[in-house]
């Protein structure tokens, strides 16, 4: 019979399909687990709605557990409370910088409001950790990021929008 304490291990393991080095834990997407007896509900929440990873992430959450022989499973899509960048883990905004991918950063220590389709900001260069970068455009290679580049070393990077 699955744990509750077993789920939630056995999800640190699915990966986001957009962020493969971030788990779904990392990412903070995971609302909640129930287990009653051999049924286990699990709930997500989107980074935003109409996000087309959720059918993945729904399918590999599936496939993680069936491969423990968990068969009745329950995936909730939770739309409320709205996912913010304050649900990412700490270590998940490491990896993320580790990747390349500068991560969300709190607008209201510069002044400045950040949201999806917030203004620009100072955002690190996750590869020579300068803070003299650019906006480039408001939406990178998915919708949740932005494009940036560095004024110092010239390389251009993602930066993950922060979501308040």
């Amino acid at each position: 019979m699955p744990t509750e304490e077993r789920i939630w291990q056995l999800l640190e393991e699915v990966s986001d399909p957009e962020v493969p080095v971030l788990s779904i834990l990392d990412l903070g997407i995971v609302r909640g687990v129930q287990v009653q007896g051999e049924q286990v509900t699990v709930s997500i929440t989107p980074t935003y709605s109409g996000c087309p990873a959720m059918n993945t992430i729904a399918t590999e959450i599936r496939l993680r557990l069936l491969a423990e022989g968990i068969t009745q499973v329950t995936i909730h899509n939770q739309l409320s409370p709205a996912w913010t960048t304050d649900w990412m883990s700490q270590a998940g905004r490491e990896k993320l910088e580790a990747y390349g991918i500068a991560p969300p950063v709190d607008g209201t220590a510069t002044g400045h409001v950040l949201n999806l389709f917030g203004k620009d900001t100072a955002v690190r260069c996750p590869l020579c950790k300068s803070d003299n970068t650019h906006l480039v455009s408001q939406f990178g290679s998915t919708a949740c990021k932005a494009h940036y580049q560095c004024d110092d070393c010239h390389e251009p990077f993602d930066y993950f929008k922060c979501h308040a």
